[in-house]
C-alpha cells in the first residue's frame, strides 16, 4: 500500500467514526446555552418575575415556563436546566418537548448553580419547538431561579433562538407605493384582526406624520389611536420640542381623549375606548388640508360598527408640514414583552387614496418590512395573501418567513369606499 493509499484509507476510517458517533445516543455536539430571561411565563406573566438575571420567585406550579426556538436538524436533543436553589432544599421539575416528557428532582446548593439533566428528547421534524418546564413541588414552594437552558445533541446544530432580553415579537410592515406627483389628501385601509393577544395594535393609516389604528390594552379595553408627530428634530420627551414645533389639537370626537407621546418621537395622541371585535372588518380613513407652506391639518376617521357611521377621532394642525399624505404604510406591533410568544394575524386590505382633485385610485401592491428585532432575532414573521387582501403575521414560533422588501399584489375591488365624514371646525387663523 503506497503512501497515499495509506493516508486516504486512515482519512475513510475517520470520517466512519464520526459518523458512528453522531449516531450513536450518547453523541453531543457543542452546547447552545438559552438564558431563562428569553423564556416566557404560562398562564400569566406574572407567575414568577423575569429579568435580566433569570427567572425569579418561580413559586407556583400553575405556572409554566416556556422556552421556543427553531430546529433545523432532526435527531436527538439533550436538555438541562442551570438553576439556584436553597440548600437541601429538593426541587421536582418536568420538561415537555415535542410531546415527550421526562422528570427529575433536584438537592438545591445555596448561591451555587445546579444542573437538572433531563437527557435526551427526539425531535422528529425540521421546525418549531417548545420546551416546557413545570414545577411538580406544592404550591408556594420555590421550584428554583433559573439561570438557563441548555441544549445539546446532533439536533442542535443550527438551531435557532432568540438569545435576547427583548421578548417582543418582530413589529412587521406594509409599505404601499404611490407616485411622488400625486398629491394624496385621504387613505382609507381596512383592517380585520385575526388574532388579538393583549398589547397588540394593528395600525391601518400610517403616513410620514401619524398613525390611525386599533389596539388591544387589556382584556378588557381596546382603542382606536390616531396621533400626529411634532415638527422639527426627533426627540425622546416633548418637554425638549420648542412649542413653535408641536402638533396641537383642533377638534376631537364624542368621547375621545388626547393628549401628547414621547419616547418614539413626540406629538399628539388621541384615543377613542372602544371594544372593537375580532374577525369584523374595521374602517379607517385619514385625510390632509395643506393651509400654506407652513402647516397641515391632518384629521382620522373611524365607521364606528354600532352607529354606522363615520366619526371623528382627533385632527391636529401639524406645523413645519404643509405637504398631503406621503410615505403610506401599515404595520402591527406587540408593544408589551412578556406575551411575544403568541401570534398576532390580521387582514388589511380594501385600501384606496383620493387625490387632492377628489379621484379615487386603487392601491393593489404592497411590499414587506420589519423592526430590528426581525432582522435576525425573531424571525417568525411574515405577510402573504389571504381572502384577497394583504396579512401580516409575527410571533407564536410559527413557520413562515418573508423577505425584507418582498412585494405582493392583492386582487382589485374596483369599488371606492362611499365616505361621508363629518365636518370639521373652521380652520384656525394664522397669527
Amino acid at each position: 500500500m503506497t503512501k497515499t493509499q495509506q493516508l486516504l484509507f486512515i482519512c475513510v476510517i475517520a470520517s466512519l467514526i464520526t459518523l458512528l458517533a453522531e449516531q450513536s445516543p450518547g453523541y453531543e455536539s457543542s452546547e447552545l446555552h438559552v438564558p431563562a430571561f428569553t423564556a416566557y411565563l404560562d398562564p400569566s406573566p406574572n407567575g414568577a418575575s423575569v429579568n435580566k438575571n433569570g427567572i425569579i420567585g418561580w413559586n407556583e406550579p400553575a405556572t409554566k415556563v416556556l422556552w421556543y426556538g427553531e430546529i433545523k436538524m432532526p435527531g436527538k436533543l439533550n436538555c438541562a436546566v442551570t438553576l439556584k436553589l436553597t440548600a437541601n432544599a429538593v426541587s421536582k421539575l418536568r420538561m415537555t418537548v415535542a410531546g415527550q416528557s421526562n422528570e427529575v428532582s433536584i438537592n438545591g446548593a445555596g448561591t451555587n448553580l445546579v444542573t437538572i439533566n433531563f437527557g435526551a428528547f427526539n425531535i422528529p421534524s425540521h421546525g418549531y419547538q417548545q420546551f416546557a418546564l413545570e414545577s411538580l413541588n406544592g404550591p408556594g414552594k420555590p421550584a428554583g431561579d433559573l439561570e438557563s437552558l441548555i441544549l445539546s445533541g446532533p439536533a442542535v446544530k443550527n438551531a435557532h433562538f432568540n438569545l435576547k432580553e427583548r421578548r417582543n415579537a418582530a413589529s412587521v410592515h406594509l409599505s404601499y407605493p404611490v407616485p411622488d406627483d400625486i398629491k394624496v389628501e385621504a387613505f382609507y385601509c381596512e383592517v380585520t384582526a385575526l388574532e388579538d393577544p393583549l398589547w397588540t395594535y394593528y395600525m391601518a393609516c400610517g403616513w410620514q406624520r401619524g398613525y390611525l389604528g386599533m389596539q388591544v390594552n387589556s382584556p378588557t379595553e381596546r382603542r382606536i389611536i390616531f396621533s400626529v408627530w411634532d415638527g422639527g428634530k426627533w426627540e425622546k420627551s416633548r418637554e425638549t420640542v420648542e412649542k413653535e414645533n408641536h402638533s396641537t389639537l383642533i377638534a376631537k370626537g364624542d368621547g375621545v381623549f388626547s393628549g401628547v407621546f414621547g419616547n418614539e418621537g413626540t406629538g399628539g395622541h388621541s384615543h377613542l375606548k372602544y371594544m372593537w371585535k375580532t374577525g369584523e372588518v374595521q374602517r379607517f380613513i385619514v385625510t390632509a388640508k395643506p393651509v400654506d407652506a407652513t402647516y397641515t391639518i391632518y384629521s382620522g376617521f373611524y365607521f364606528h360598527p354600532e352607529k354606522k357611521e363615520w366619526i371623528l377621532i382627533s385632527s391636529w394642525k401639524a406645523p413645519k408640514d404643509g405637504a398631503y399624505l406621503q410615505g403610506l404604510y401599515s404595520f402591527s406591533e406587540n408593544f408589551g414583552d412578556s406575551n411575544g410568544h403568541l401570534r398576532r394575524k390580521a387582514l388589511f386590505g380594501n385600501q384606496w387614496i383620493r387625490t387632492d382633485k377628489g379621484k379615487w385610485t386603487e392601491i393593489t401592491e404592497a411590499s414587506f418590512s420589519h423592526d430590528e428585532t426581525g432582522a435576525a432575532d425573531r424571525l417568525d414573521r411574515f405577510m402573504g395573501m389571504e381572502k384577497g387582501q394583504f396579512f401580516l403575521s409575527q410571533g407564536g414560533f410559527v413557520t413562515g418567513f418573508t423577505k425584507y422588501g418582498e412585494k405582493f399584489i392583492r386582487p382589485s375591488t374596483g369599488k371606492p369606499p362611499v365616505i361621508t365624514i363629518p365636518s370639521l371646525p373652521p380652520e384656525p387663523k394664522q397669527k
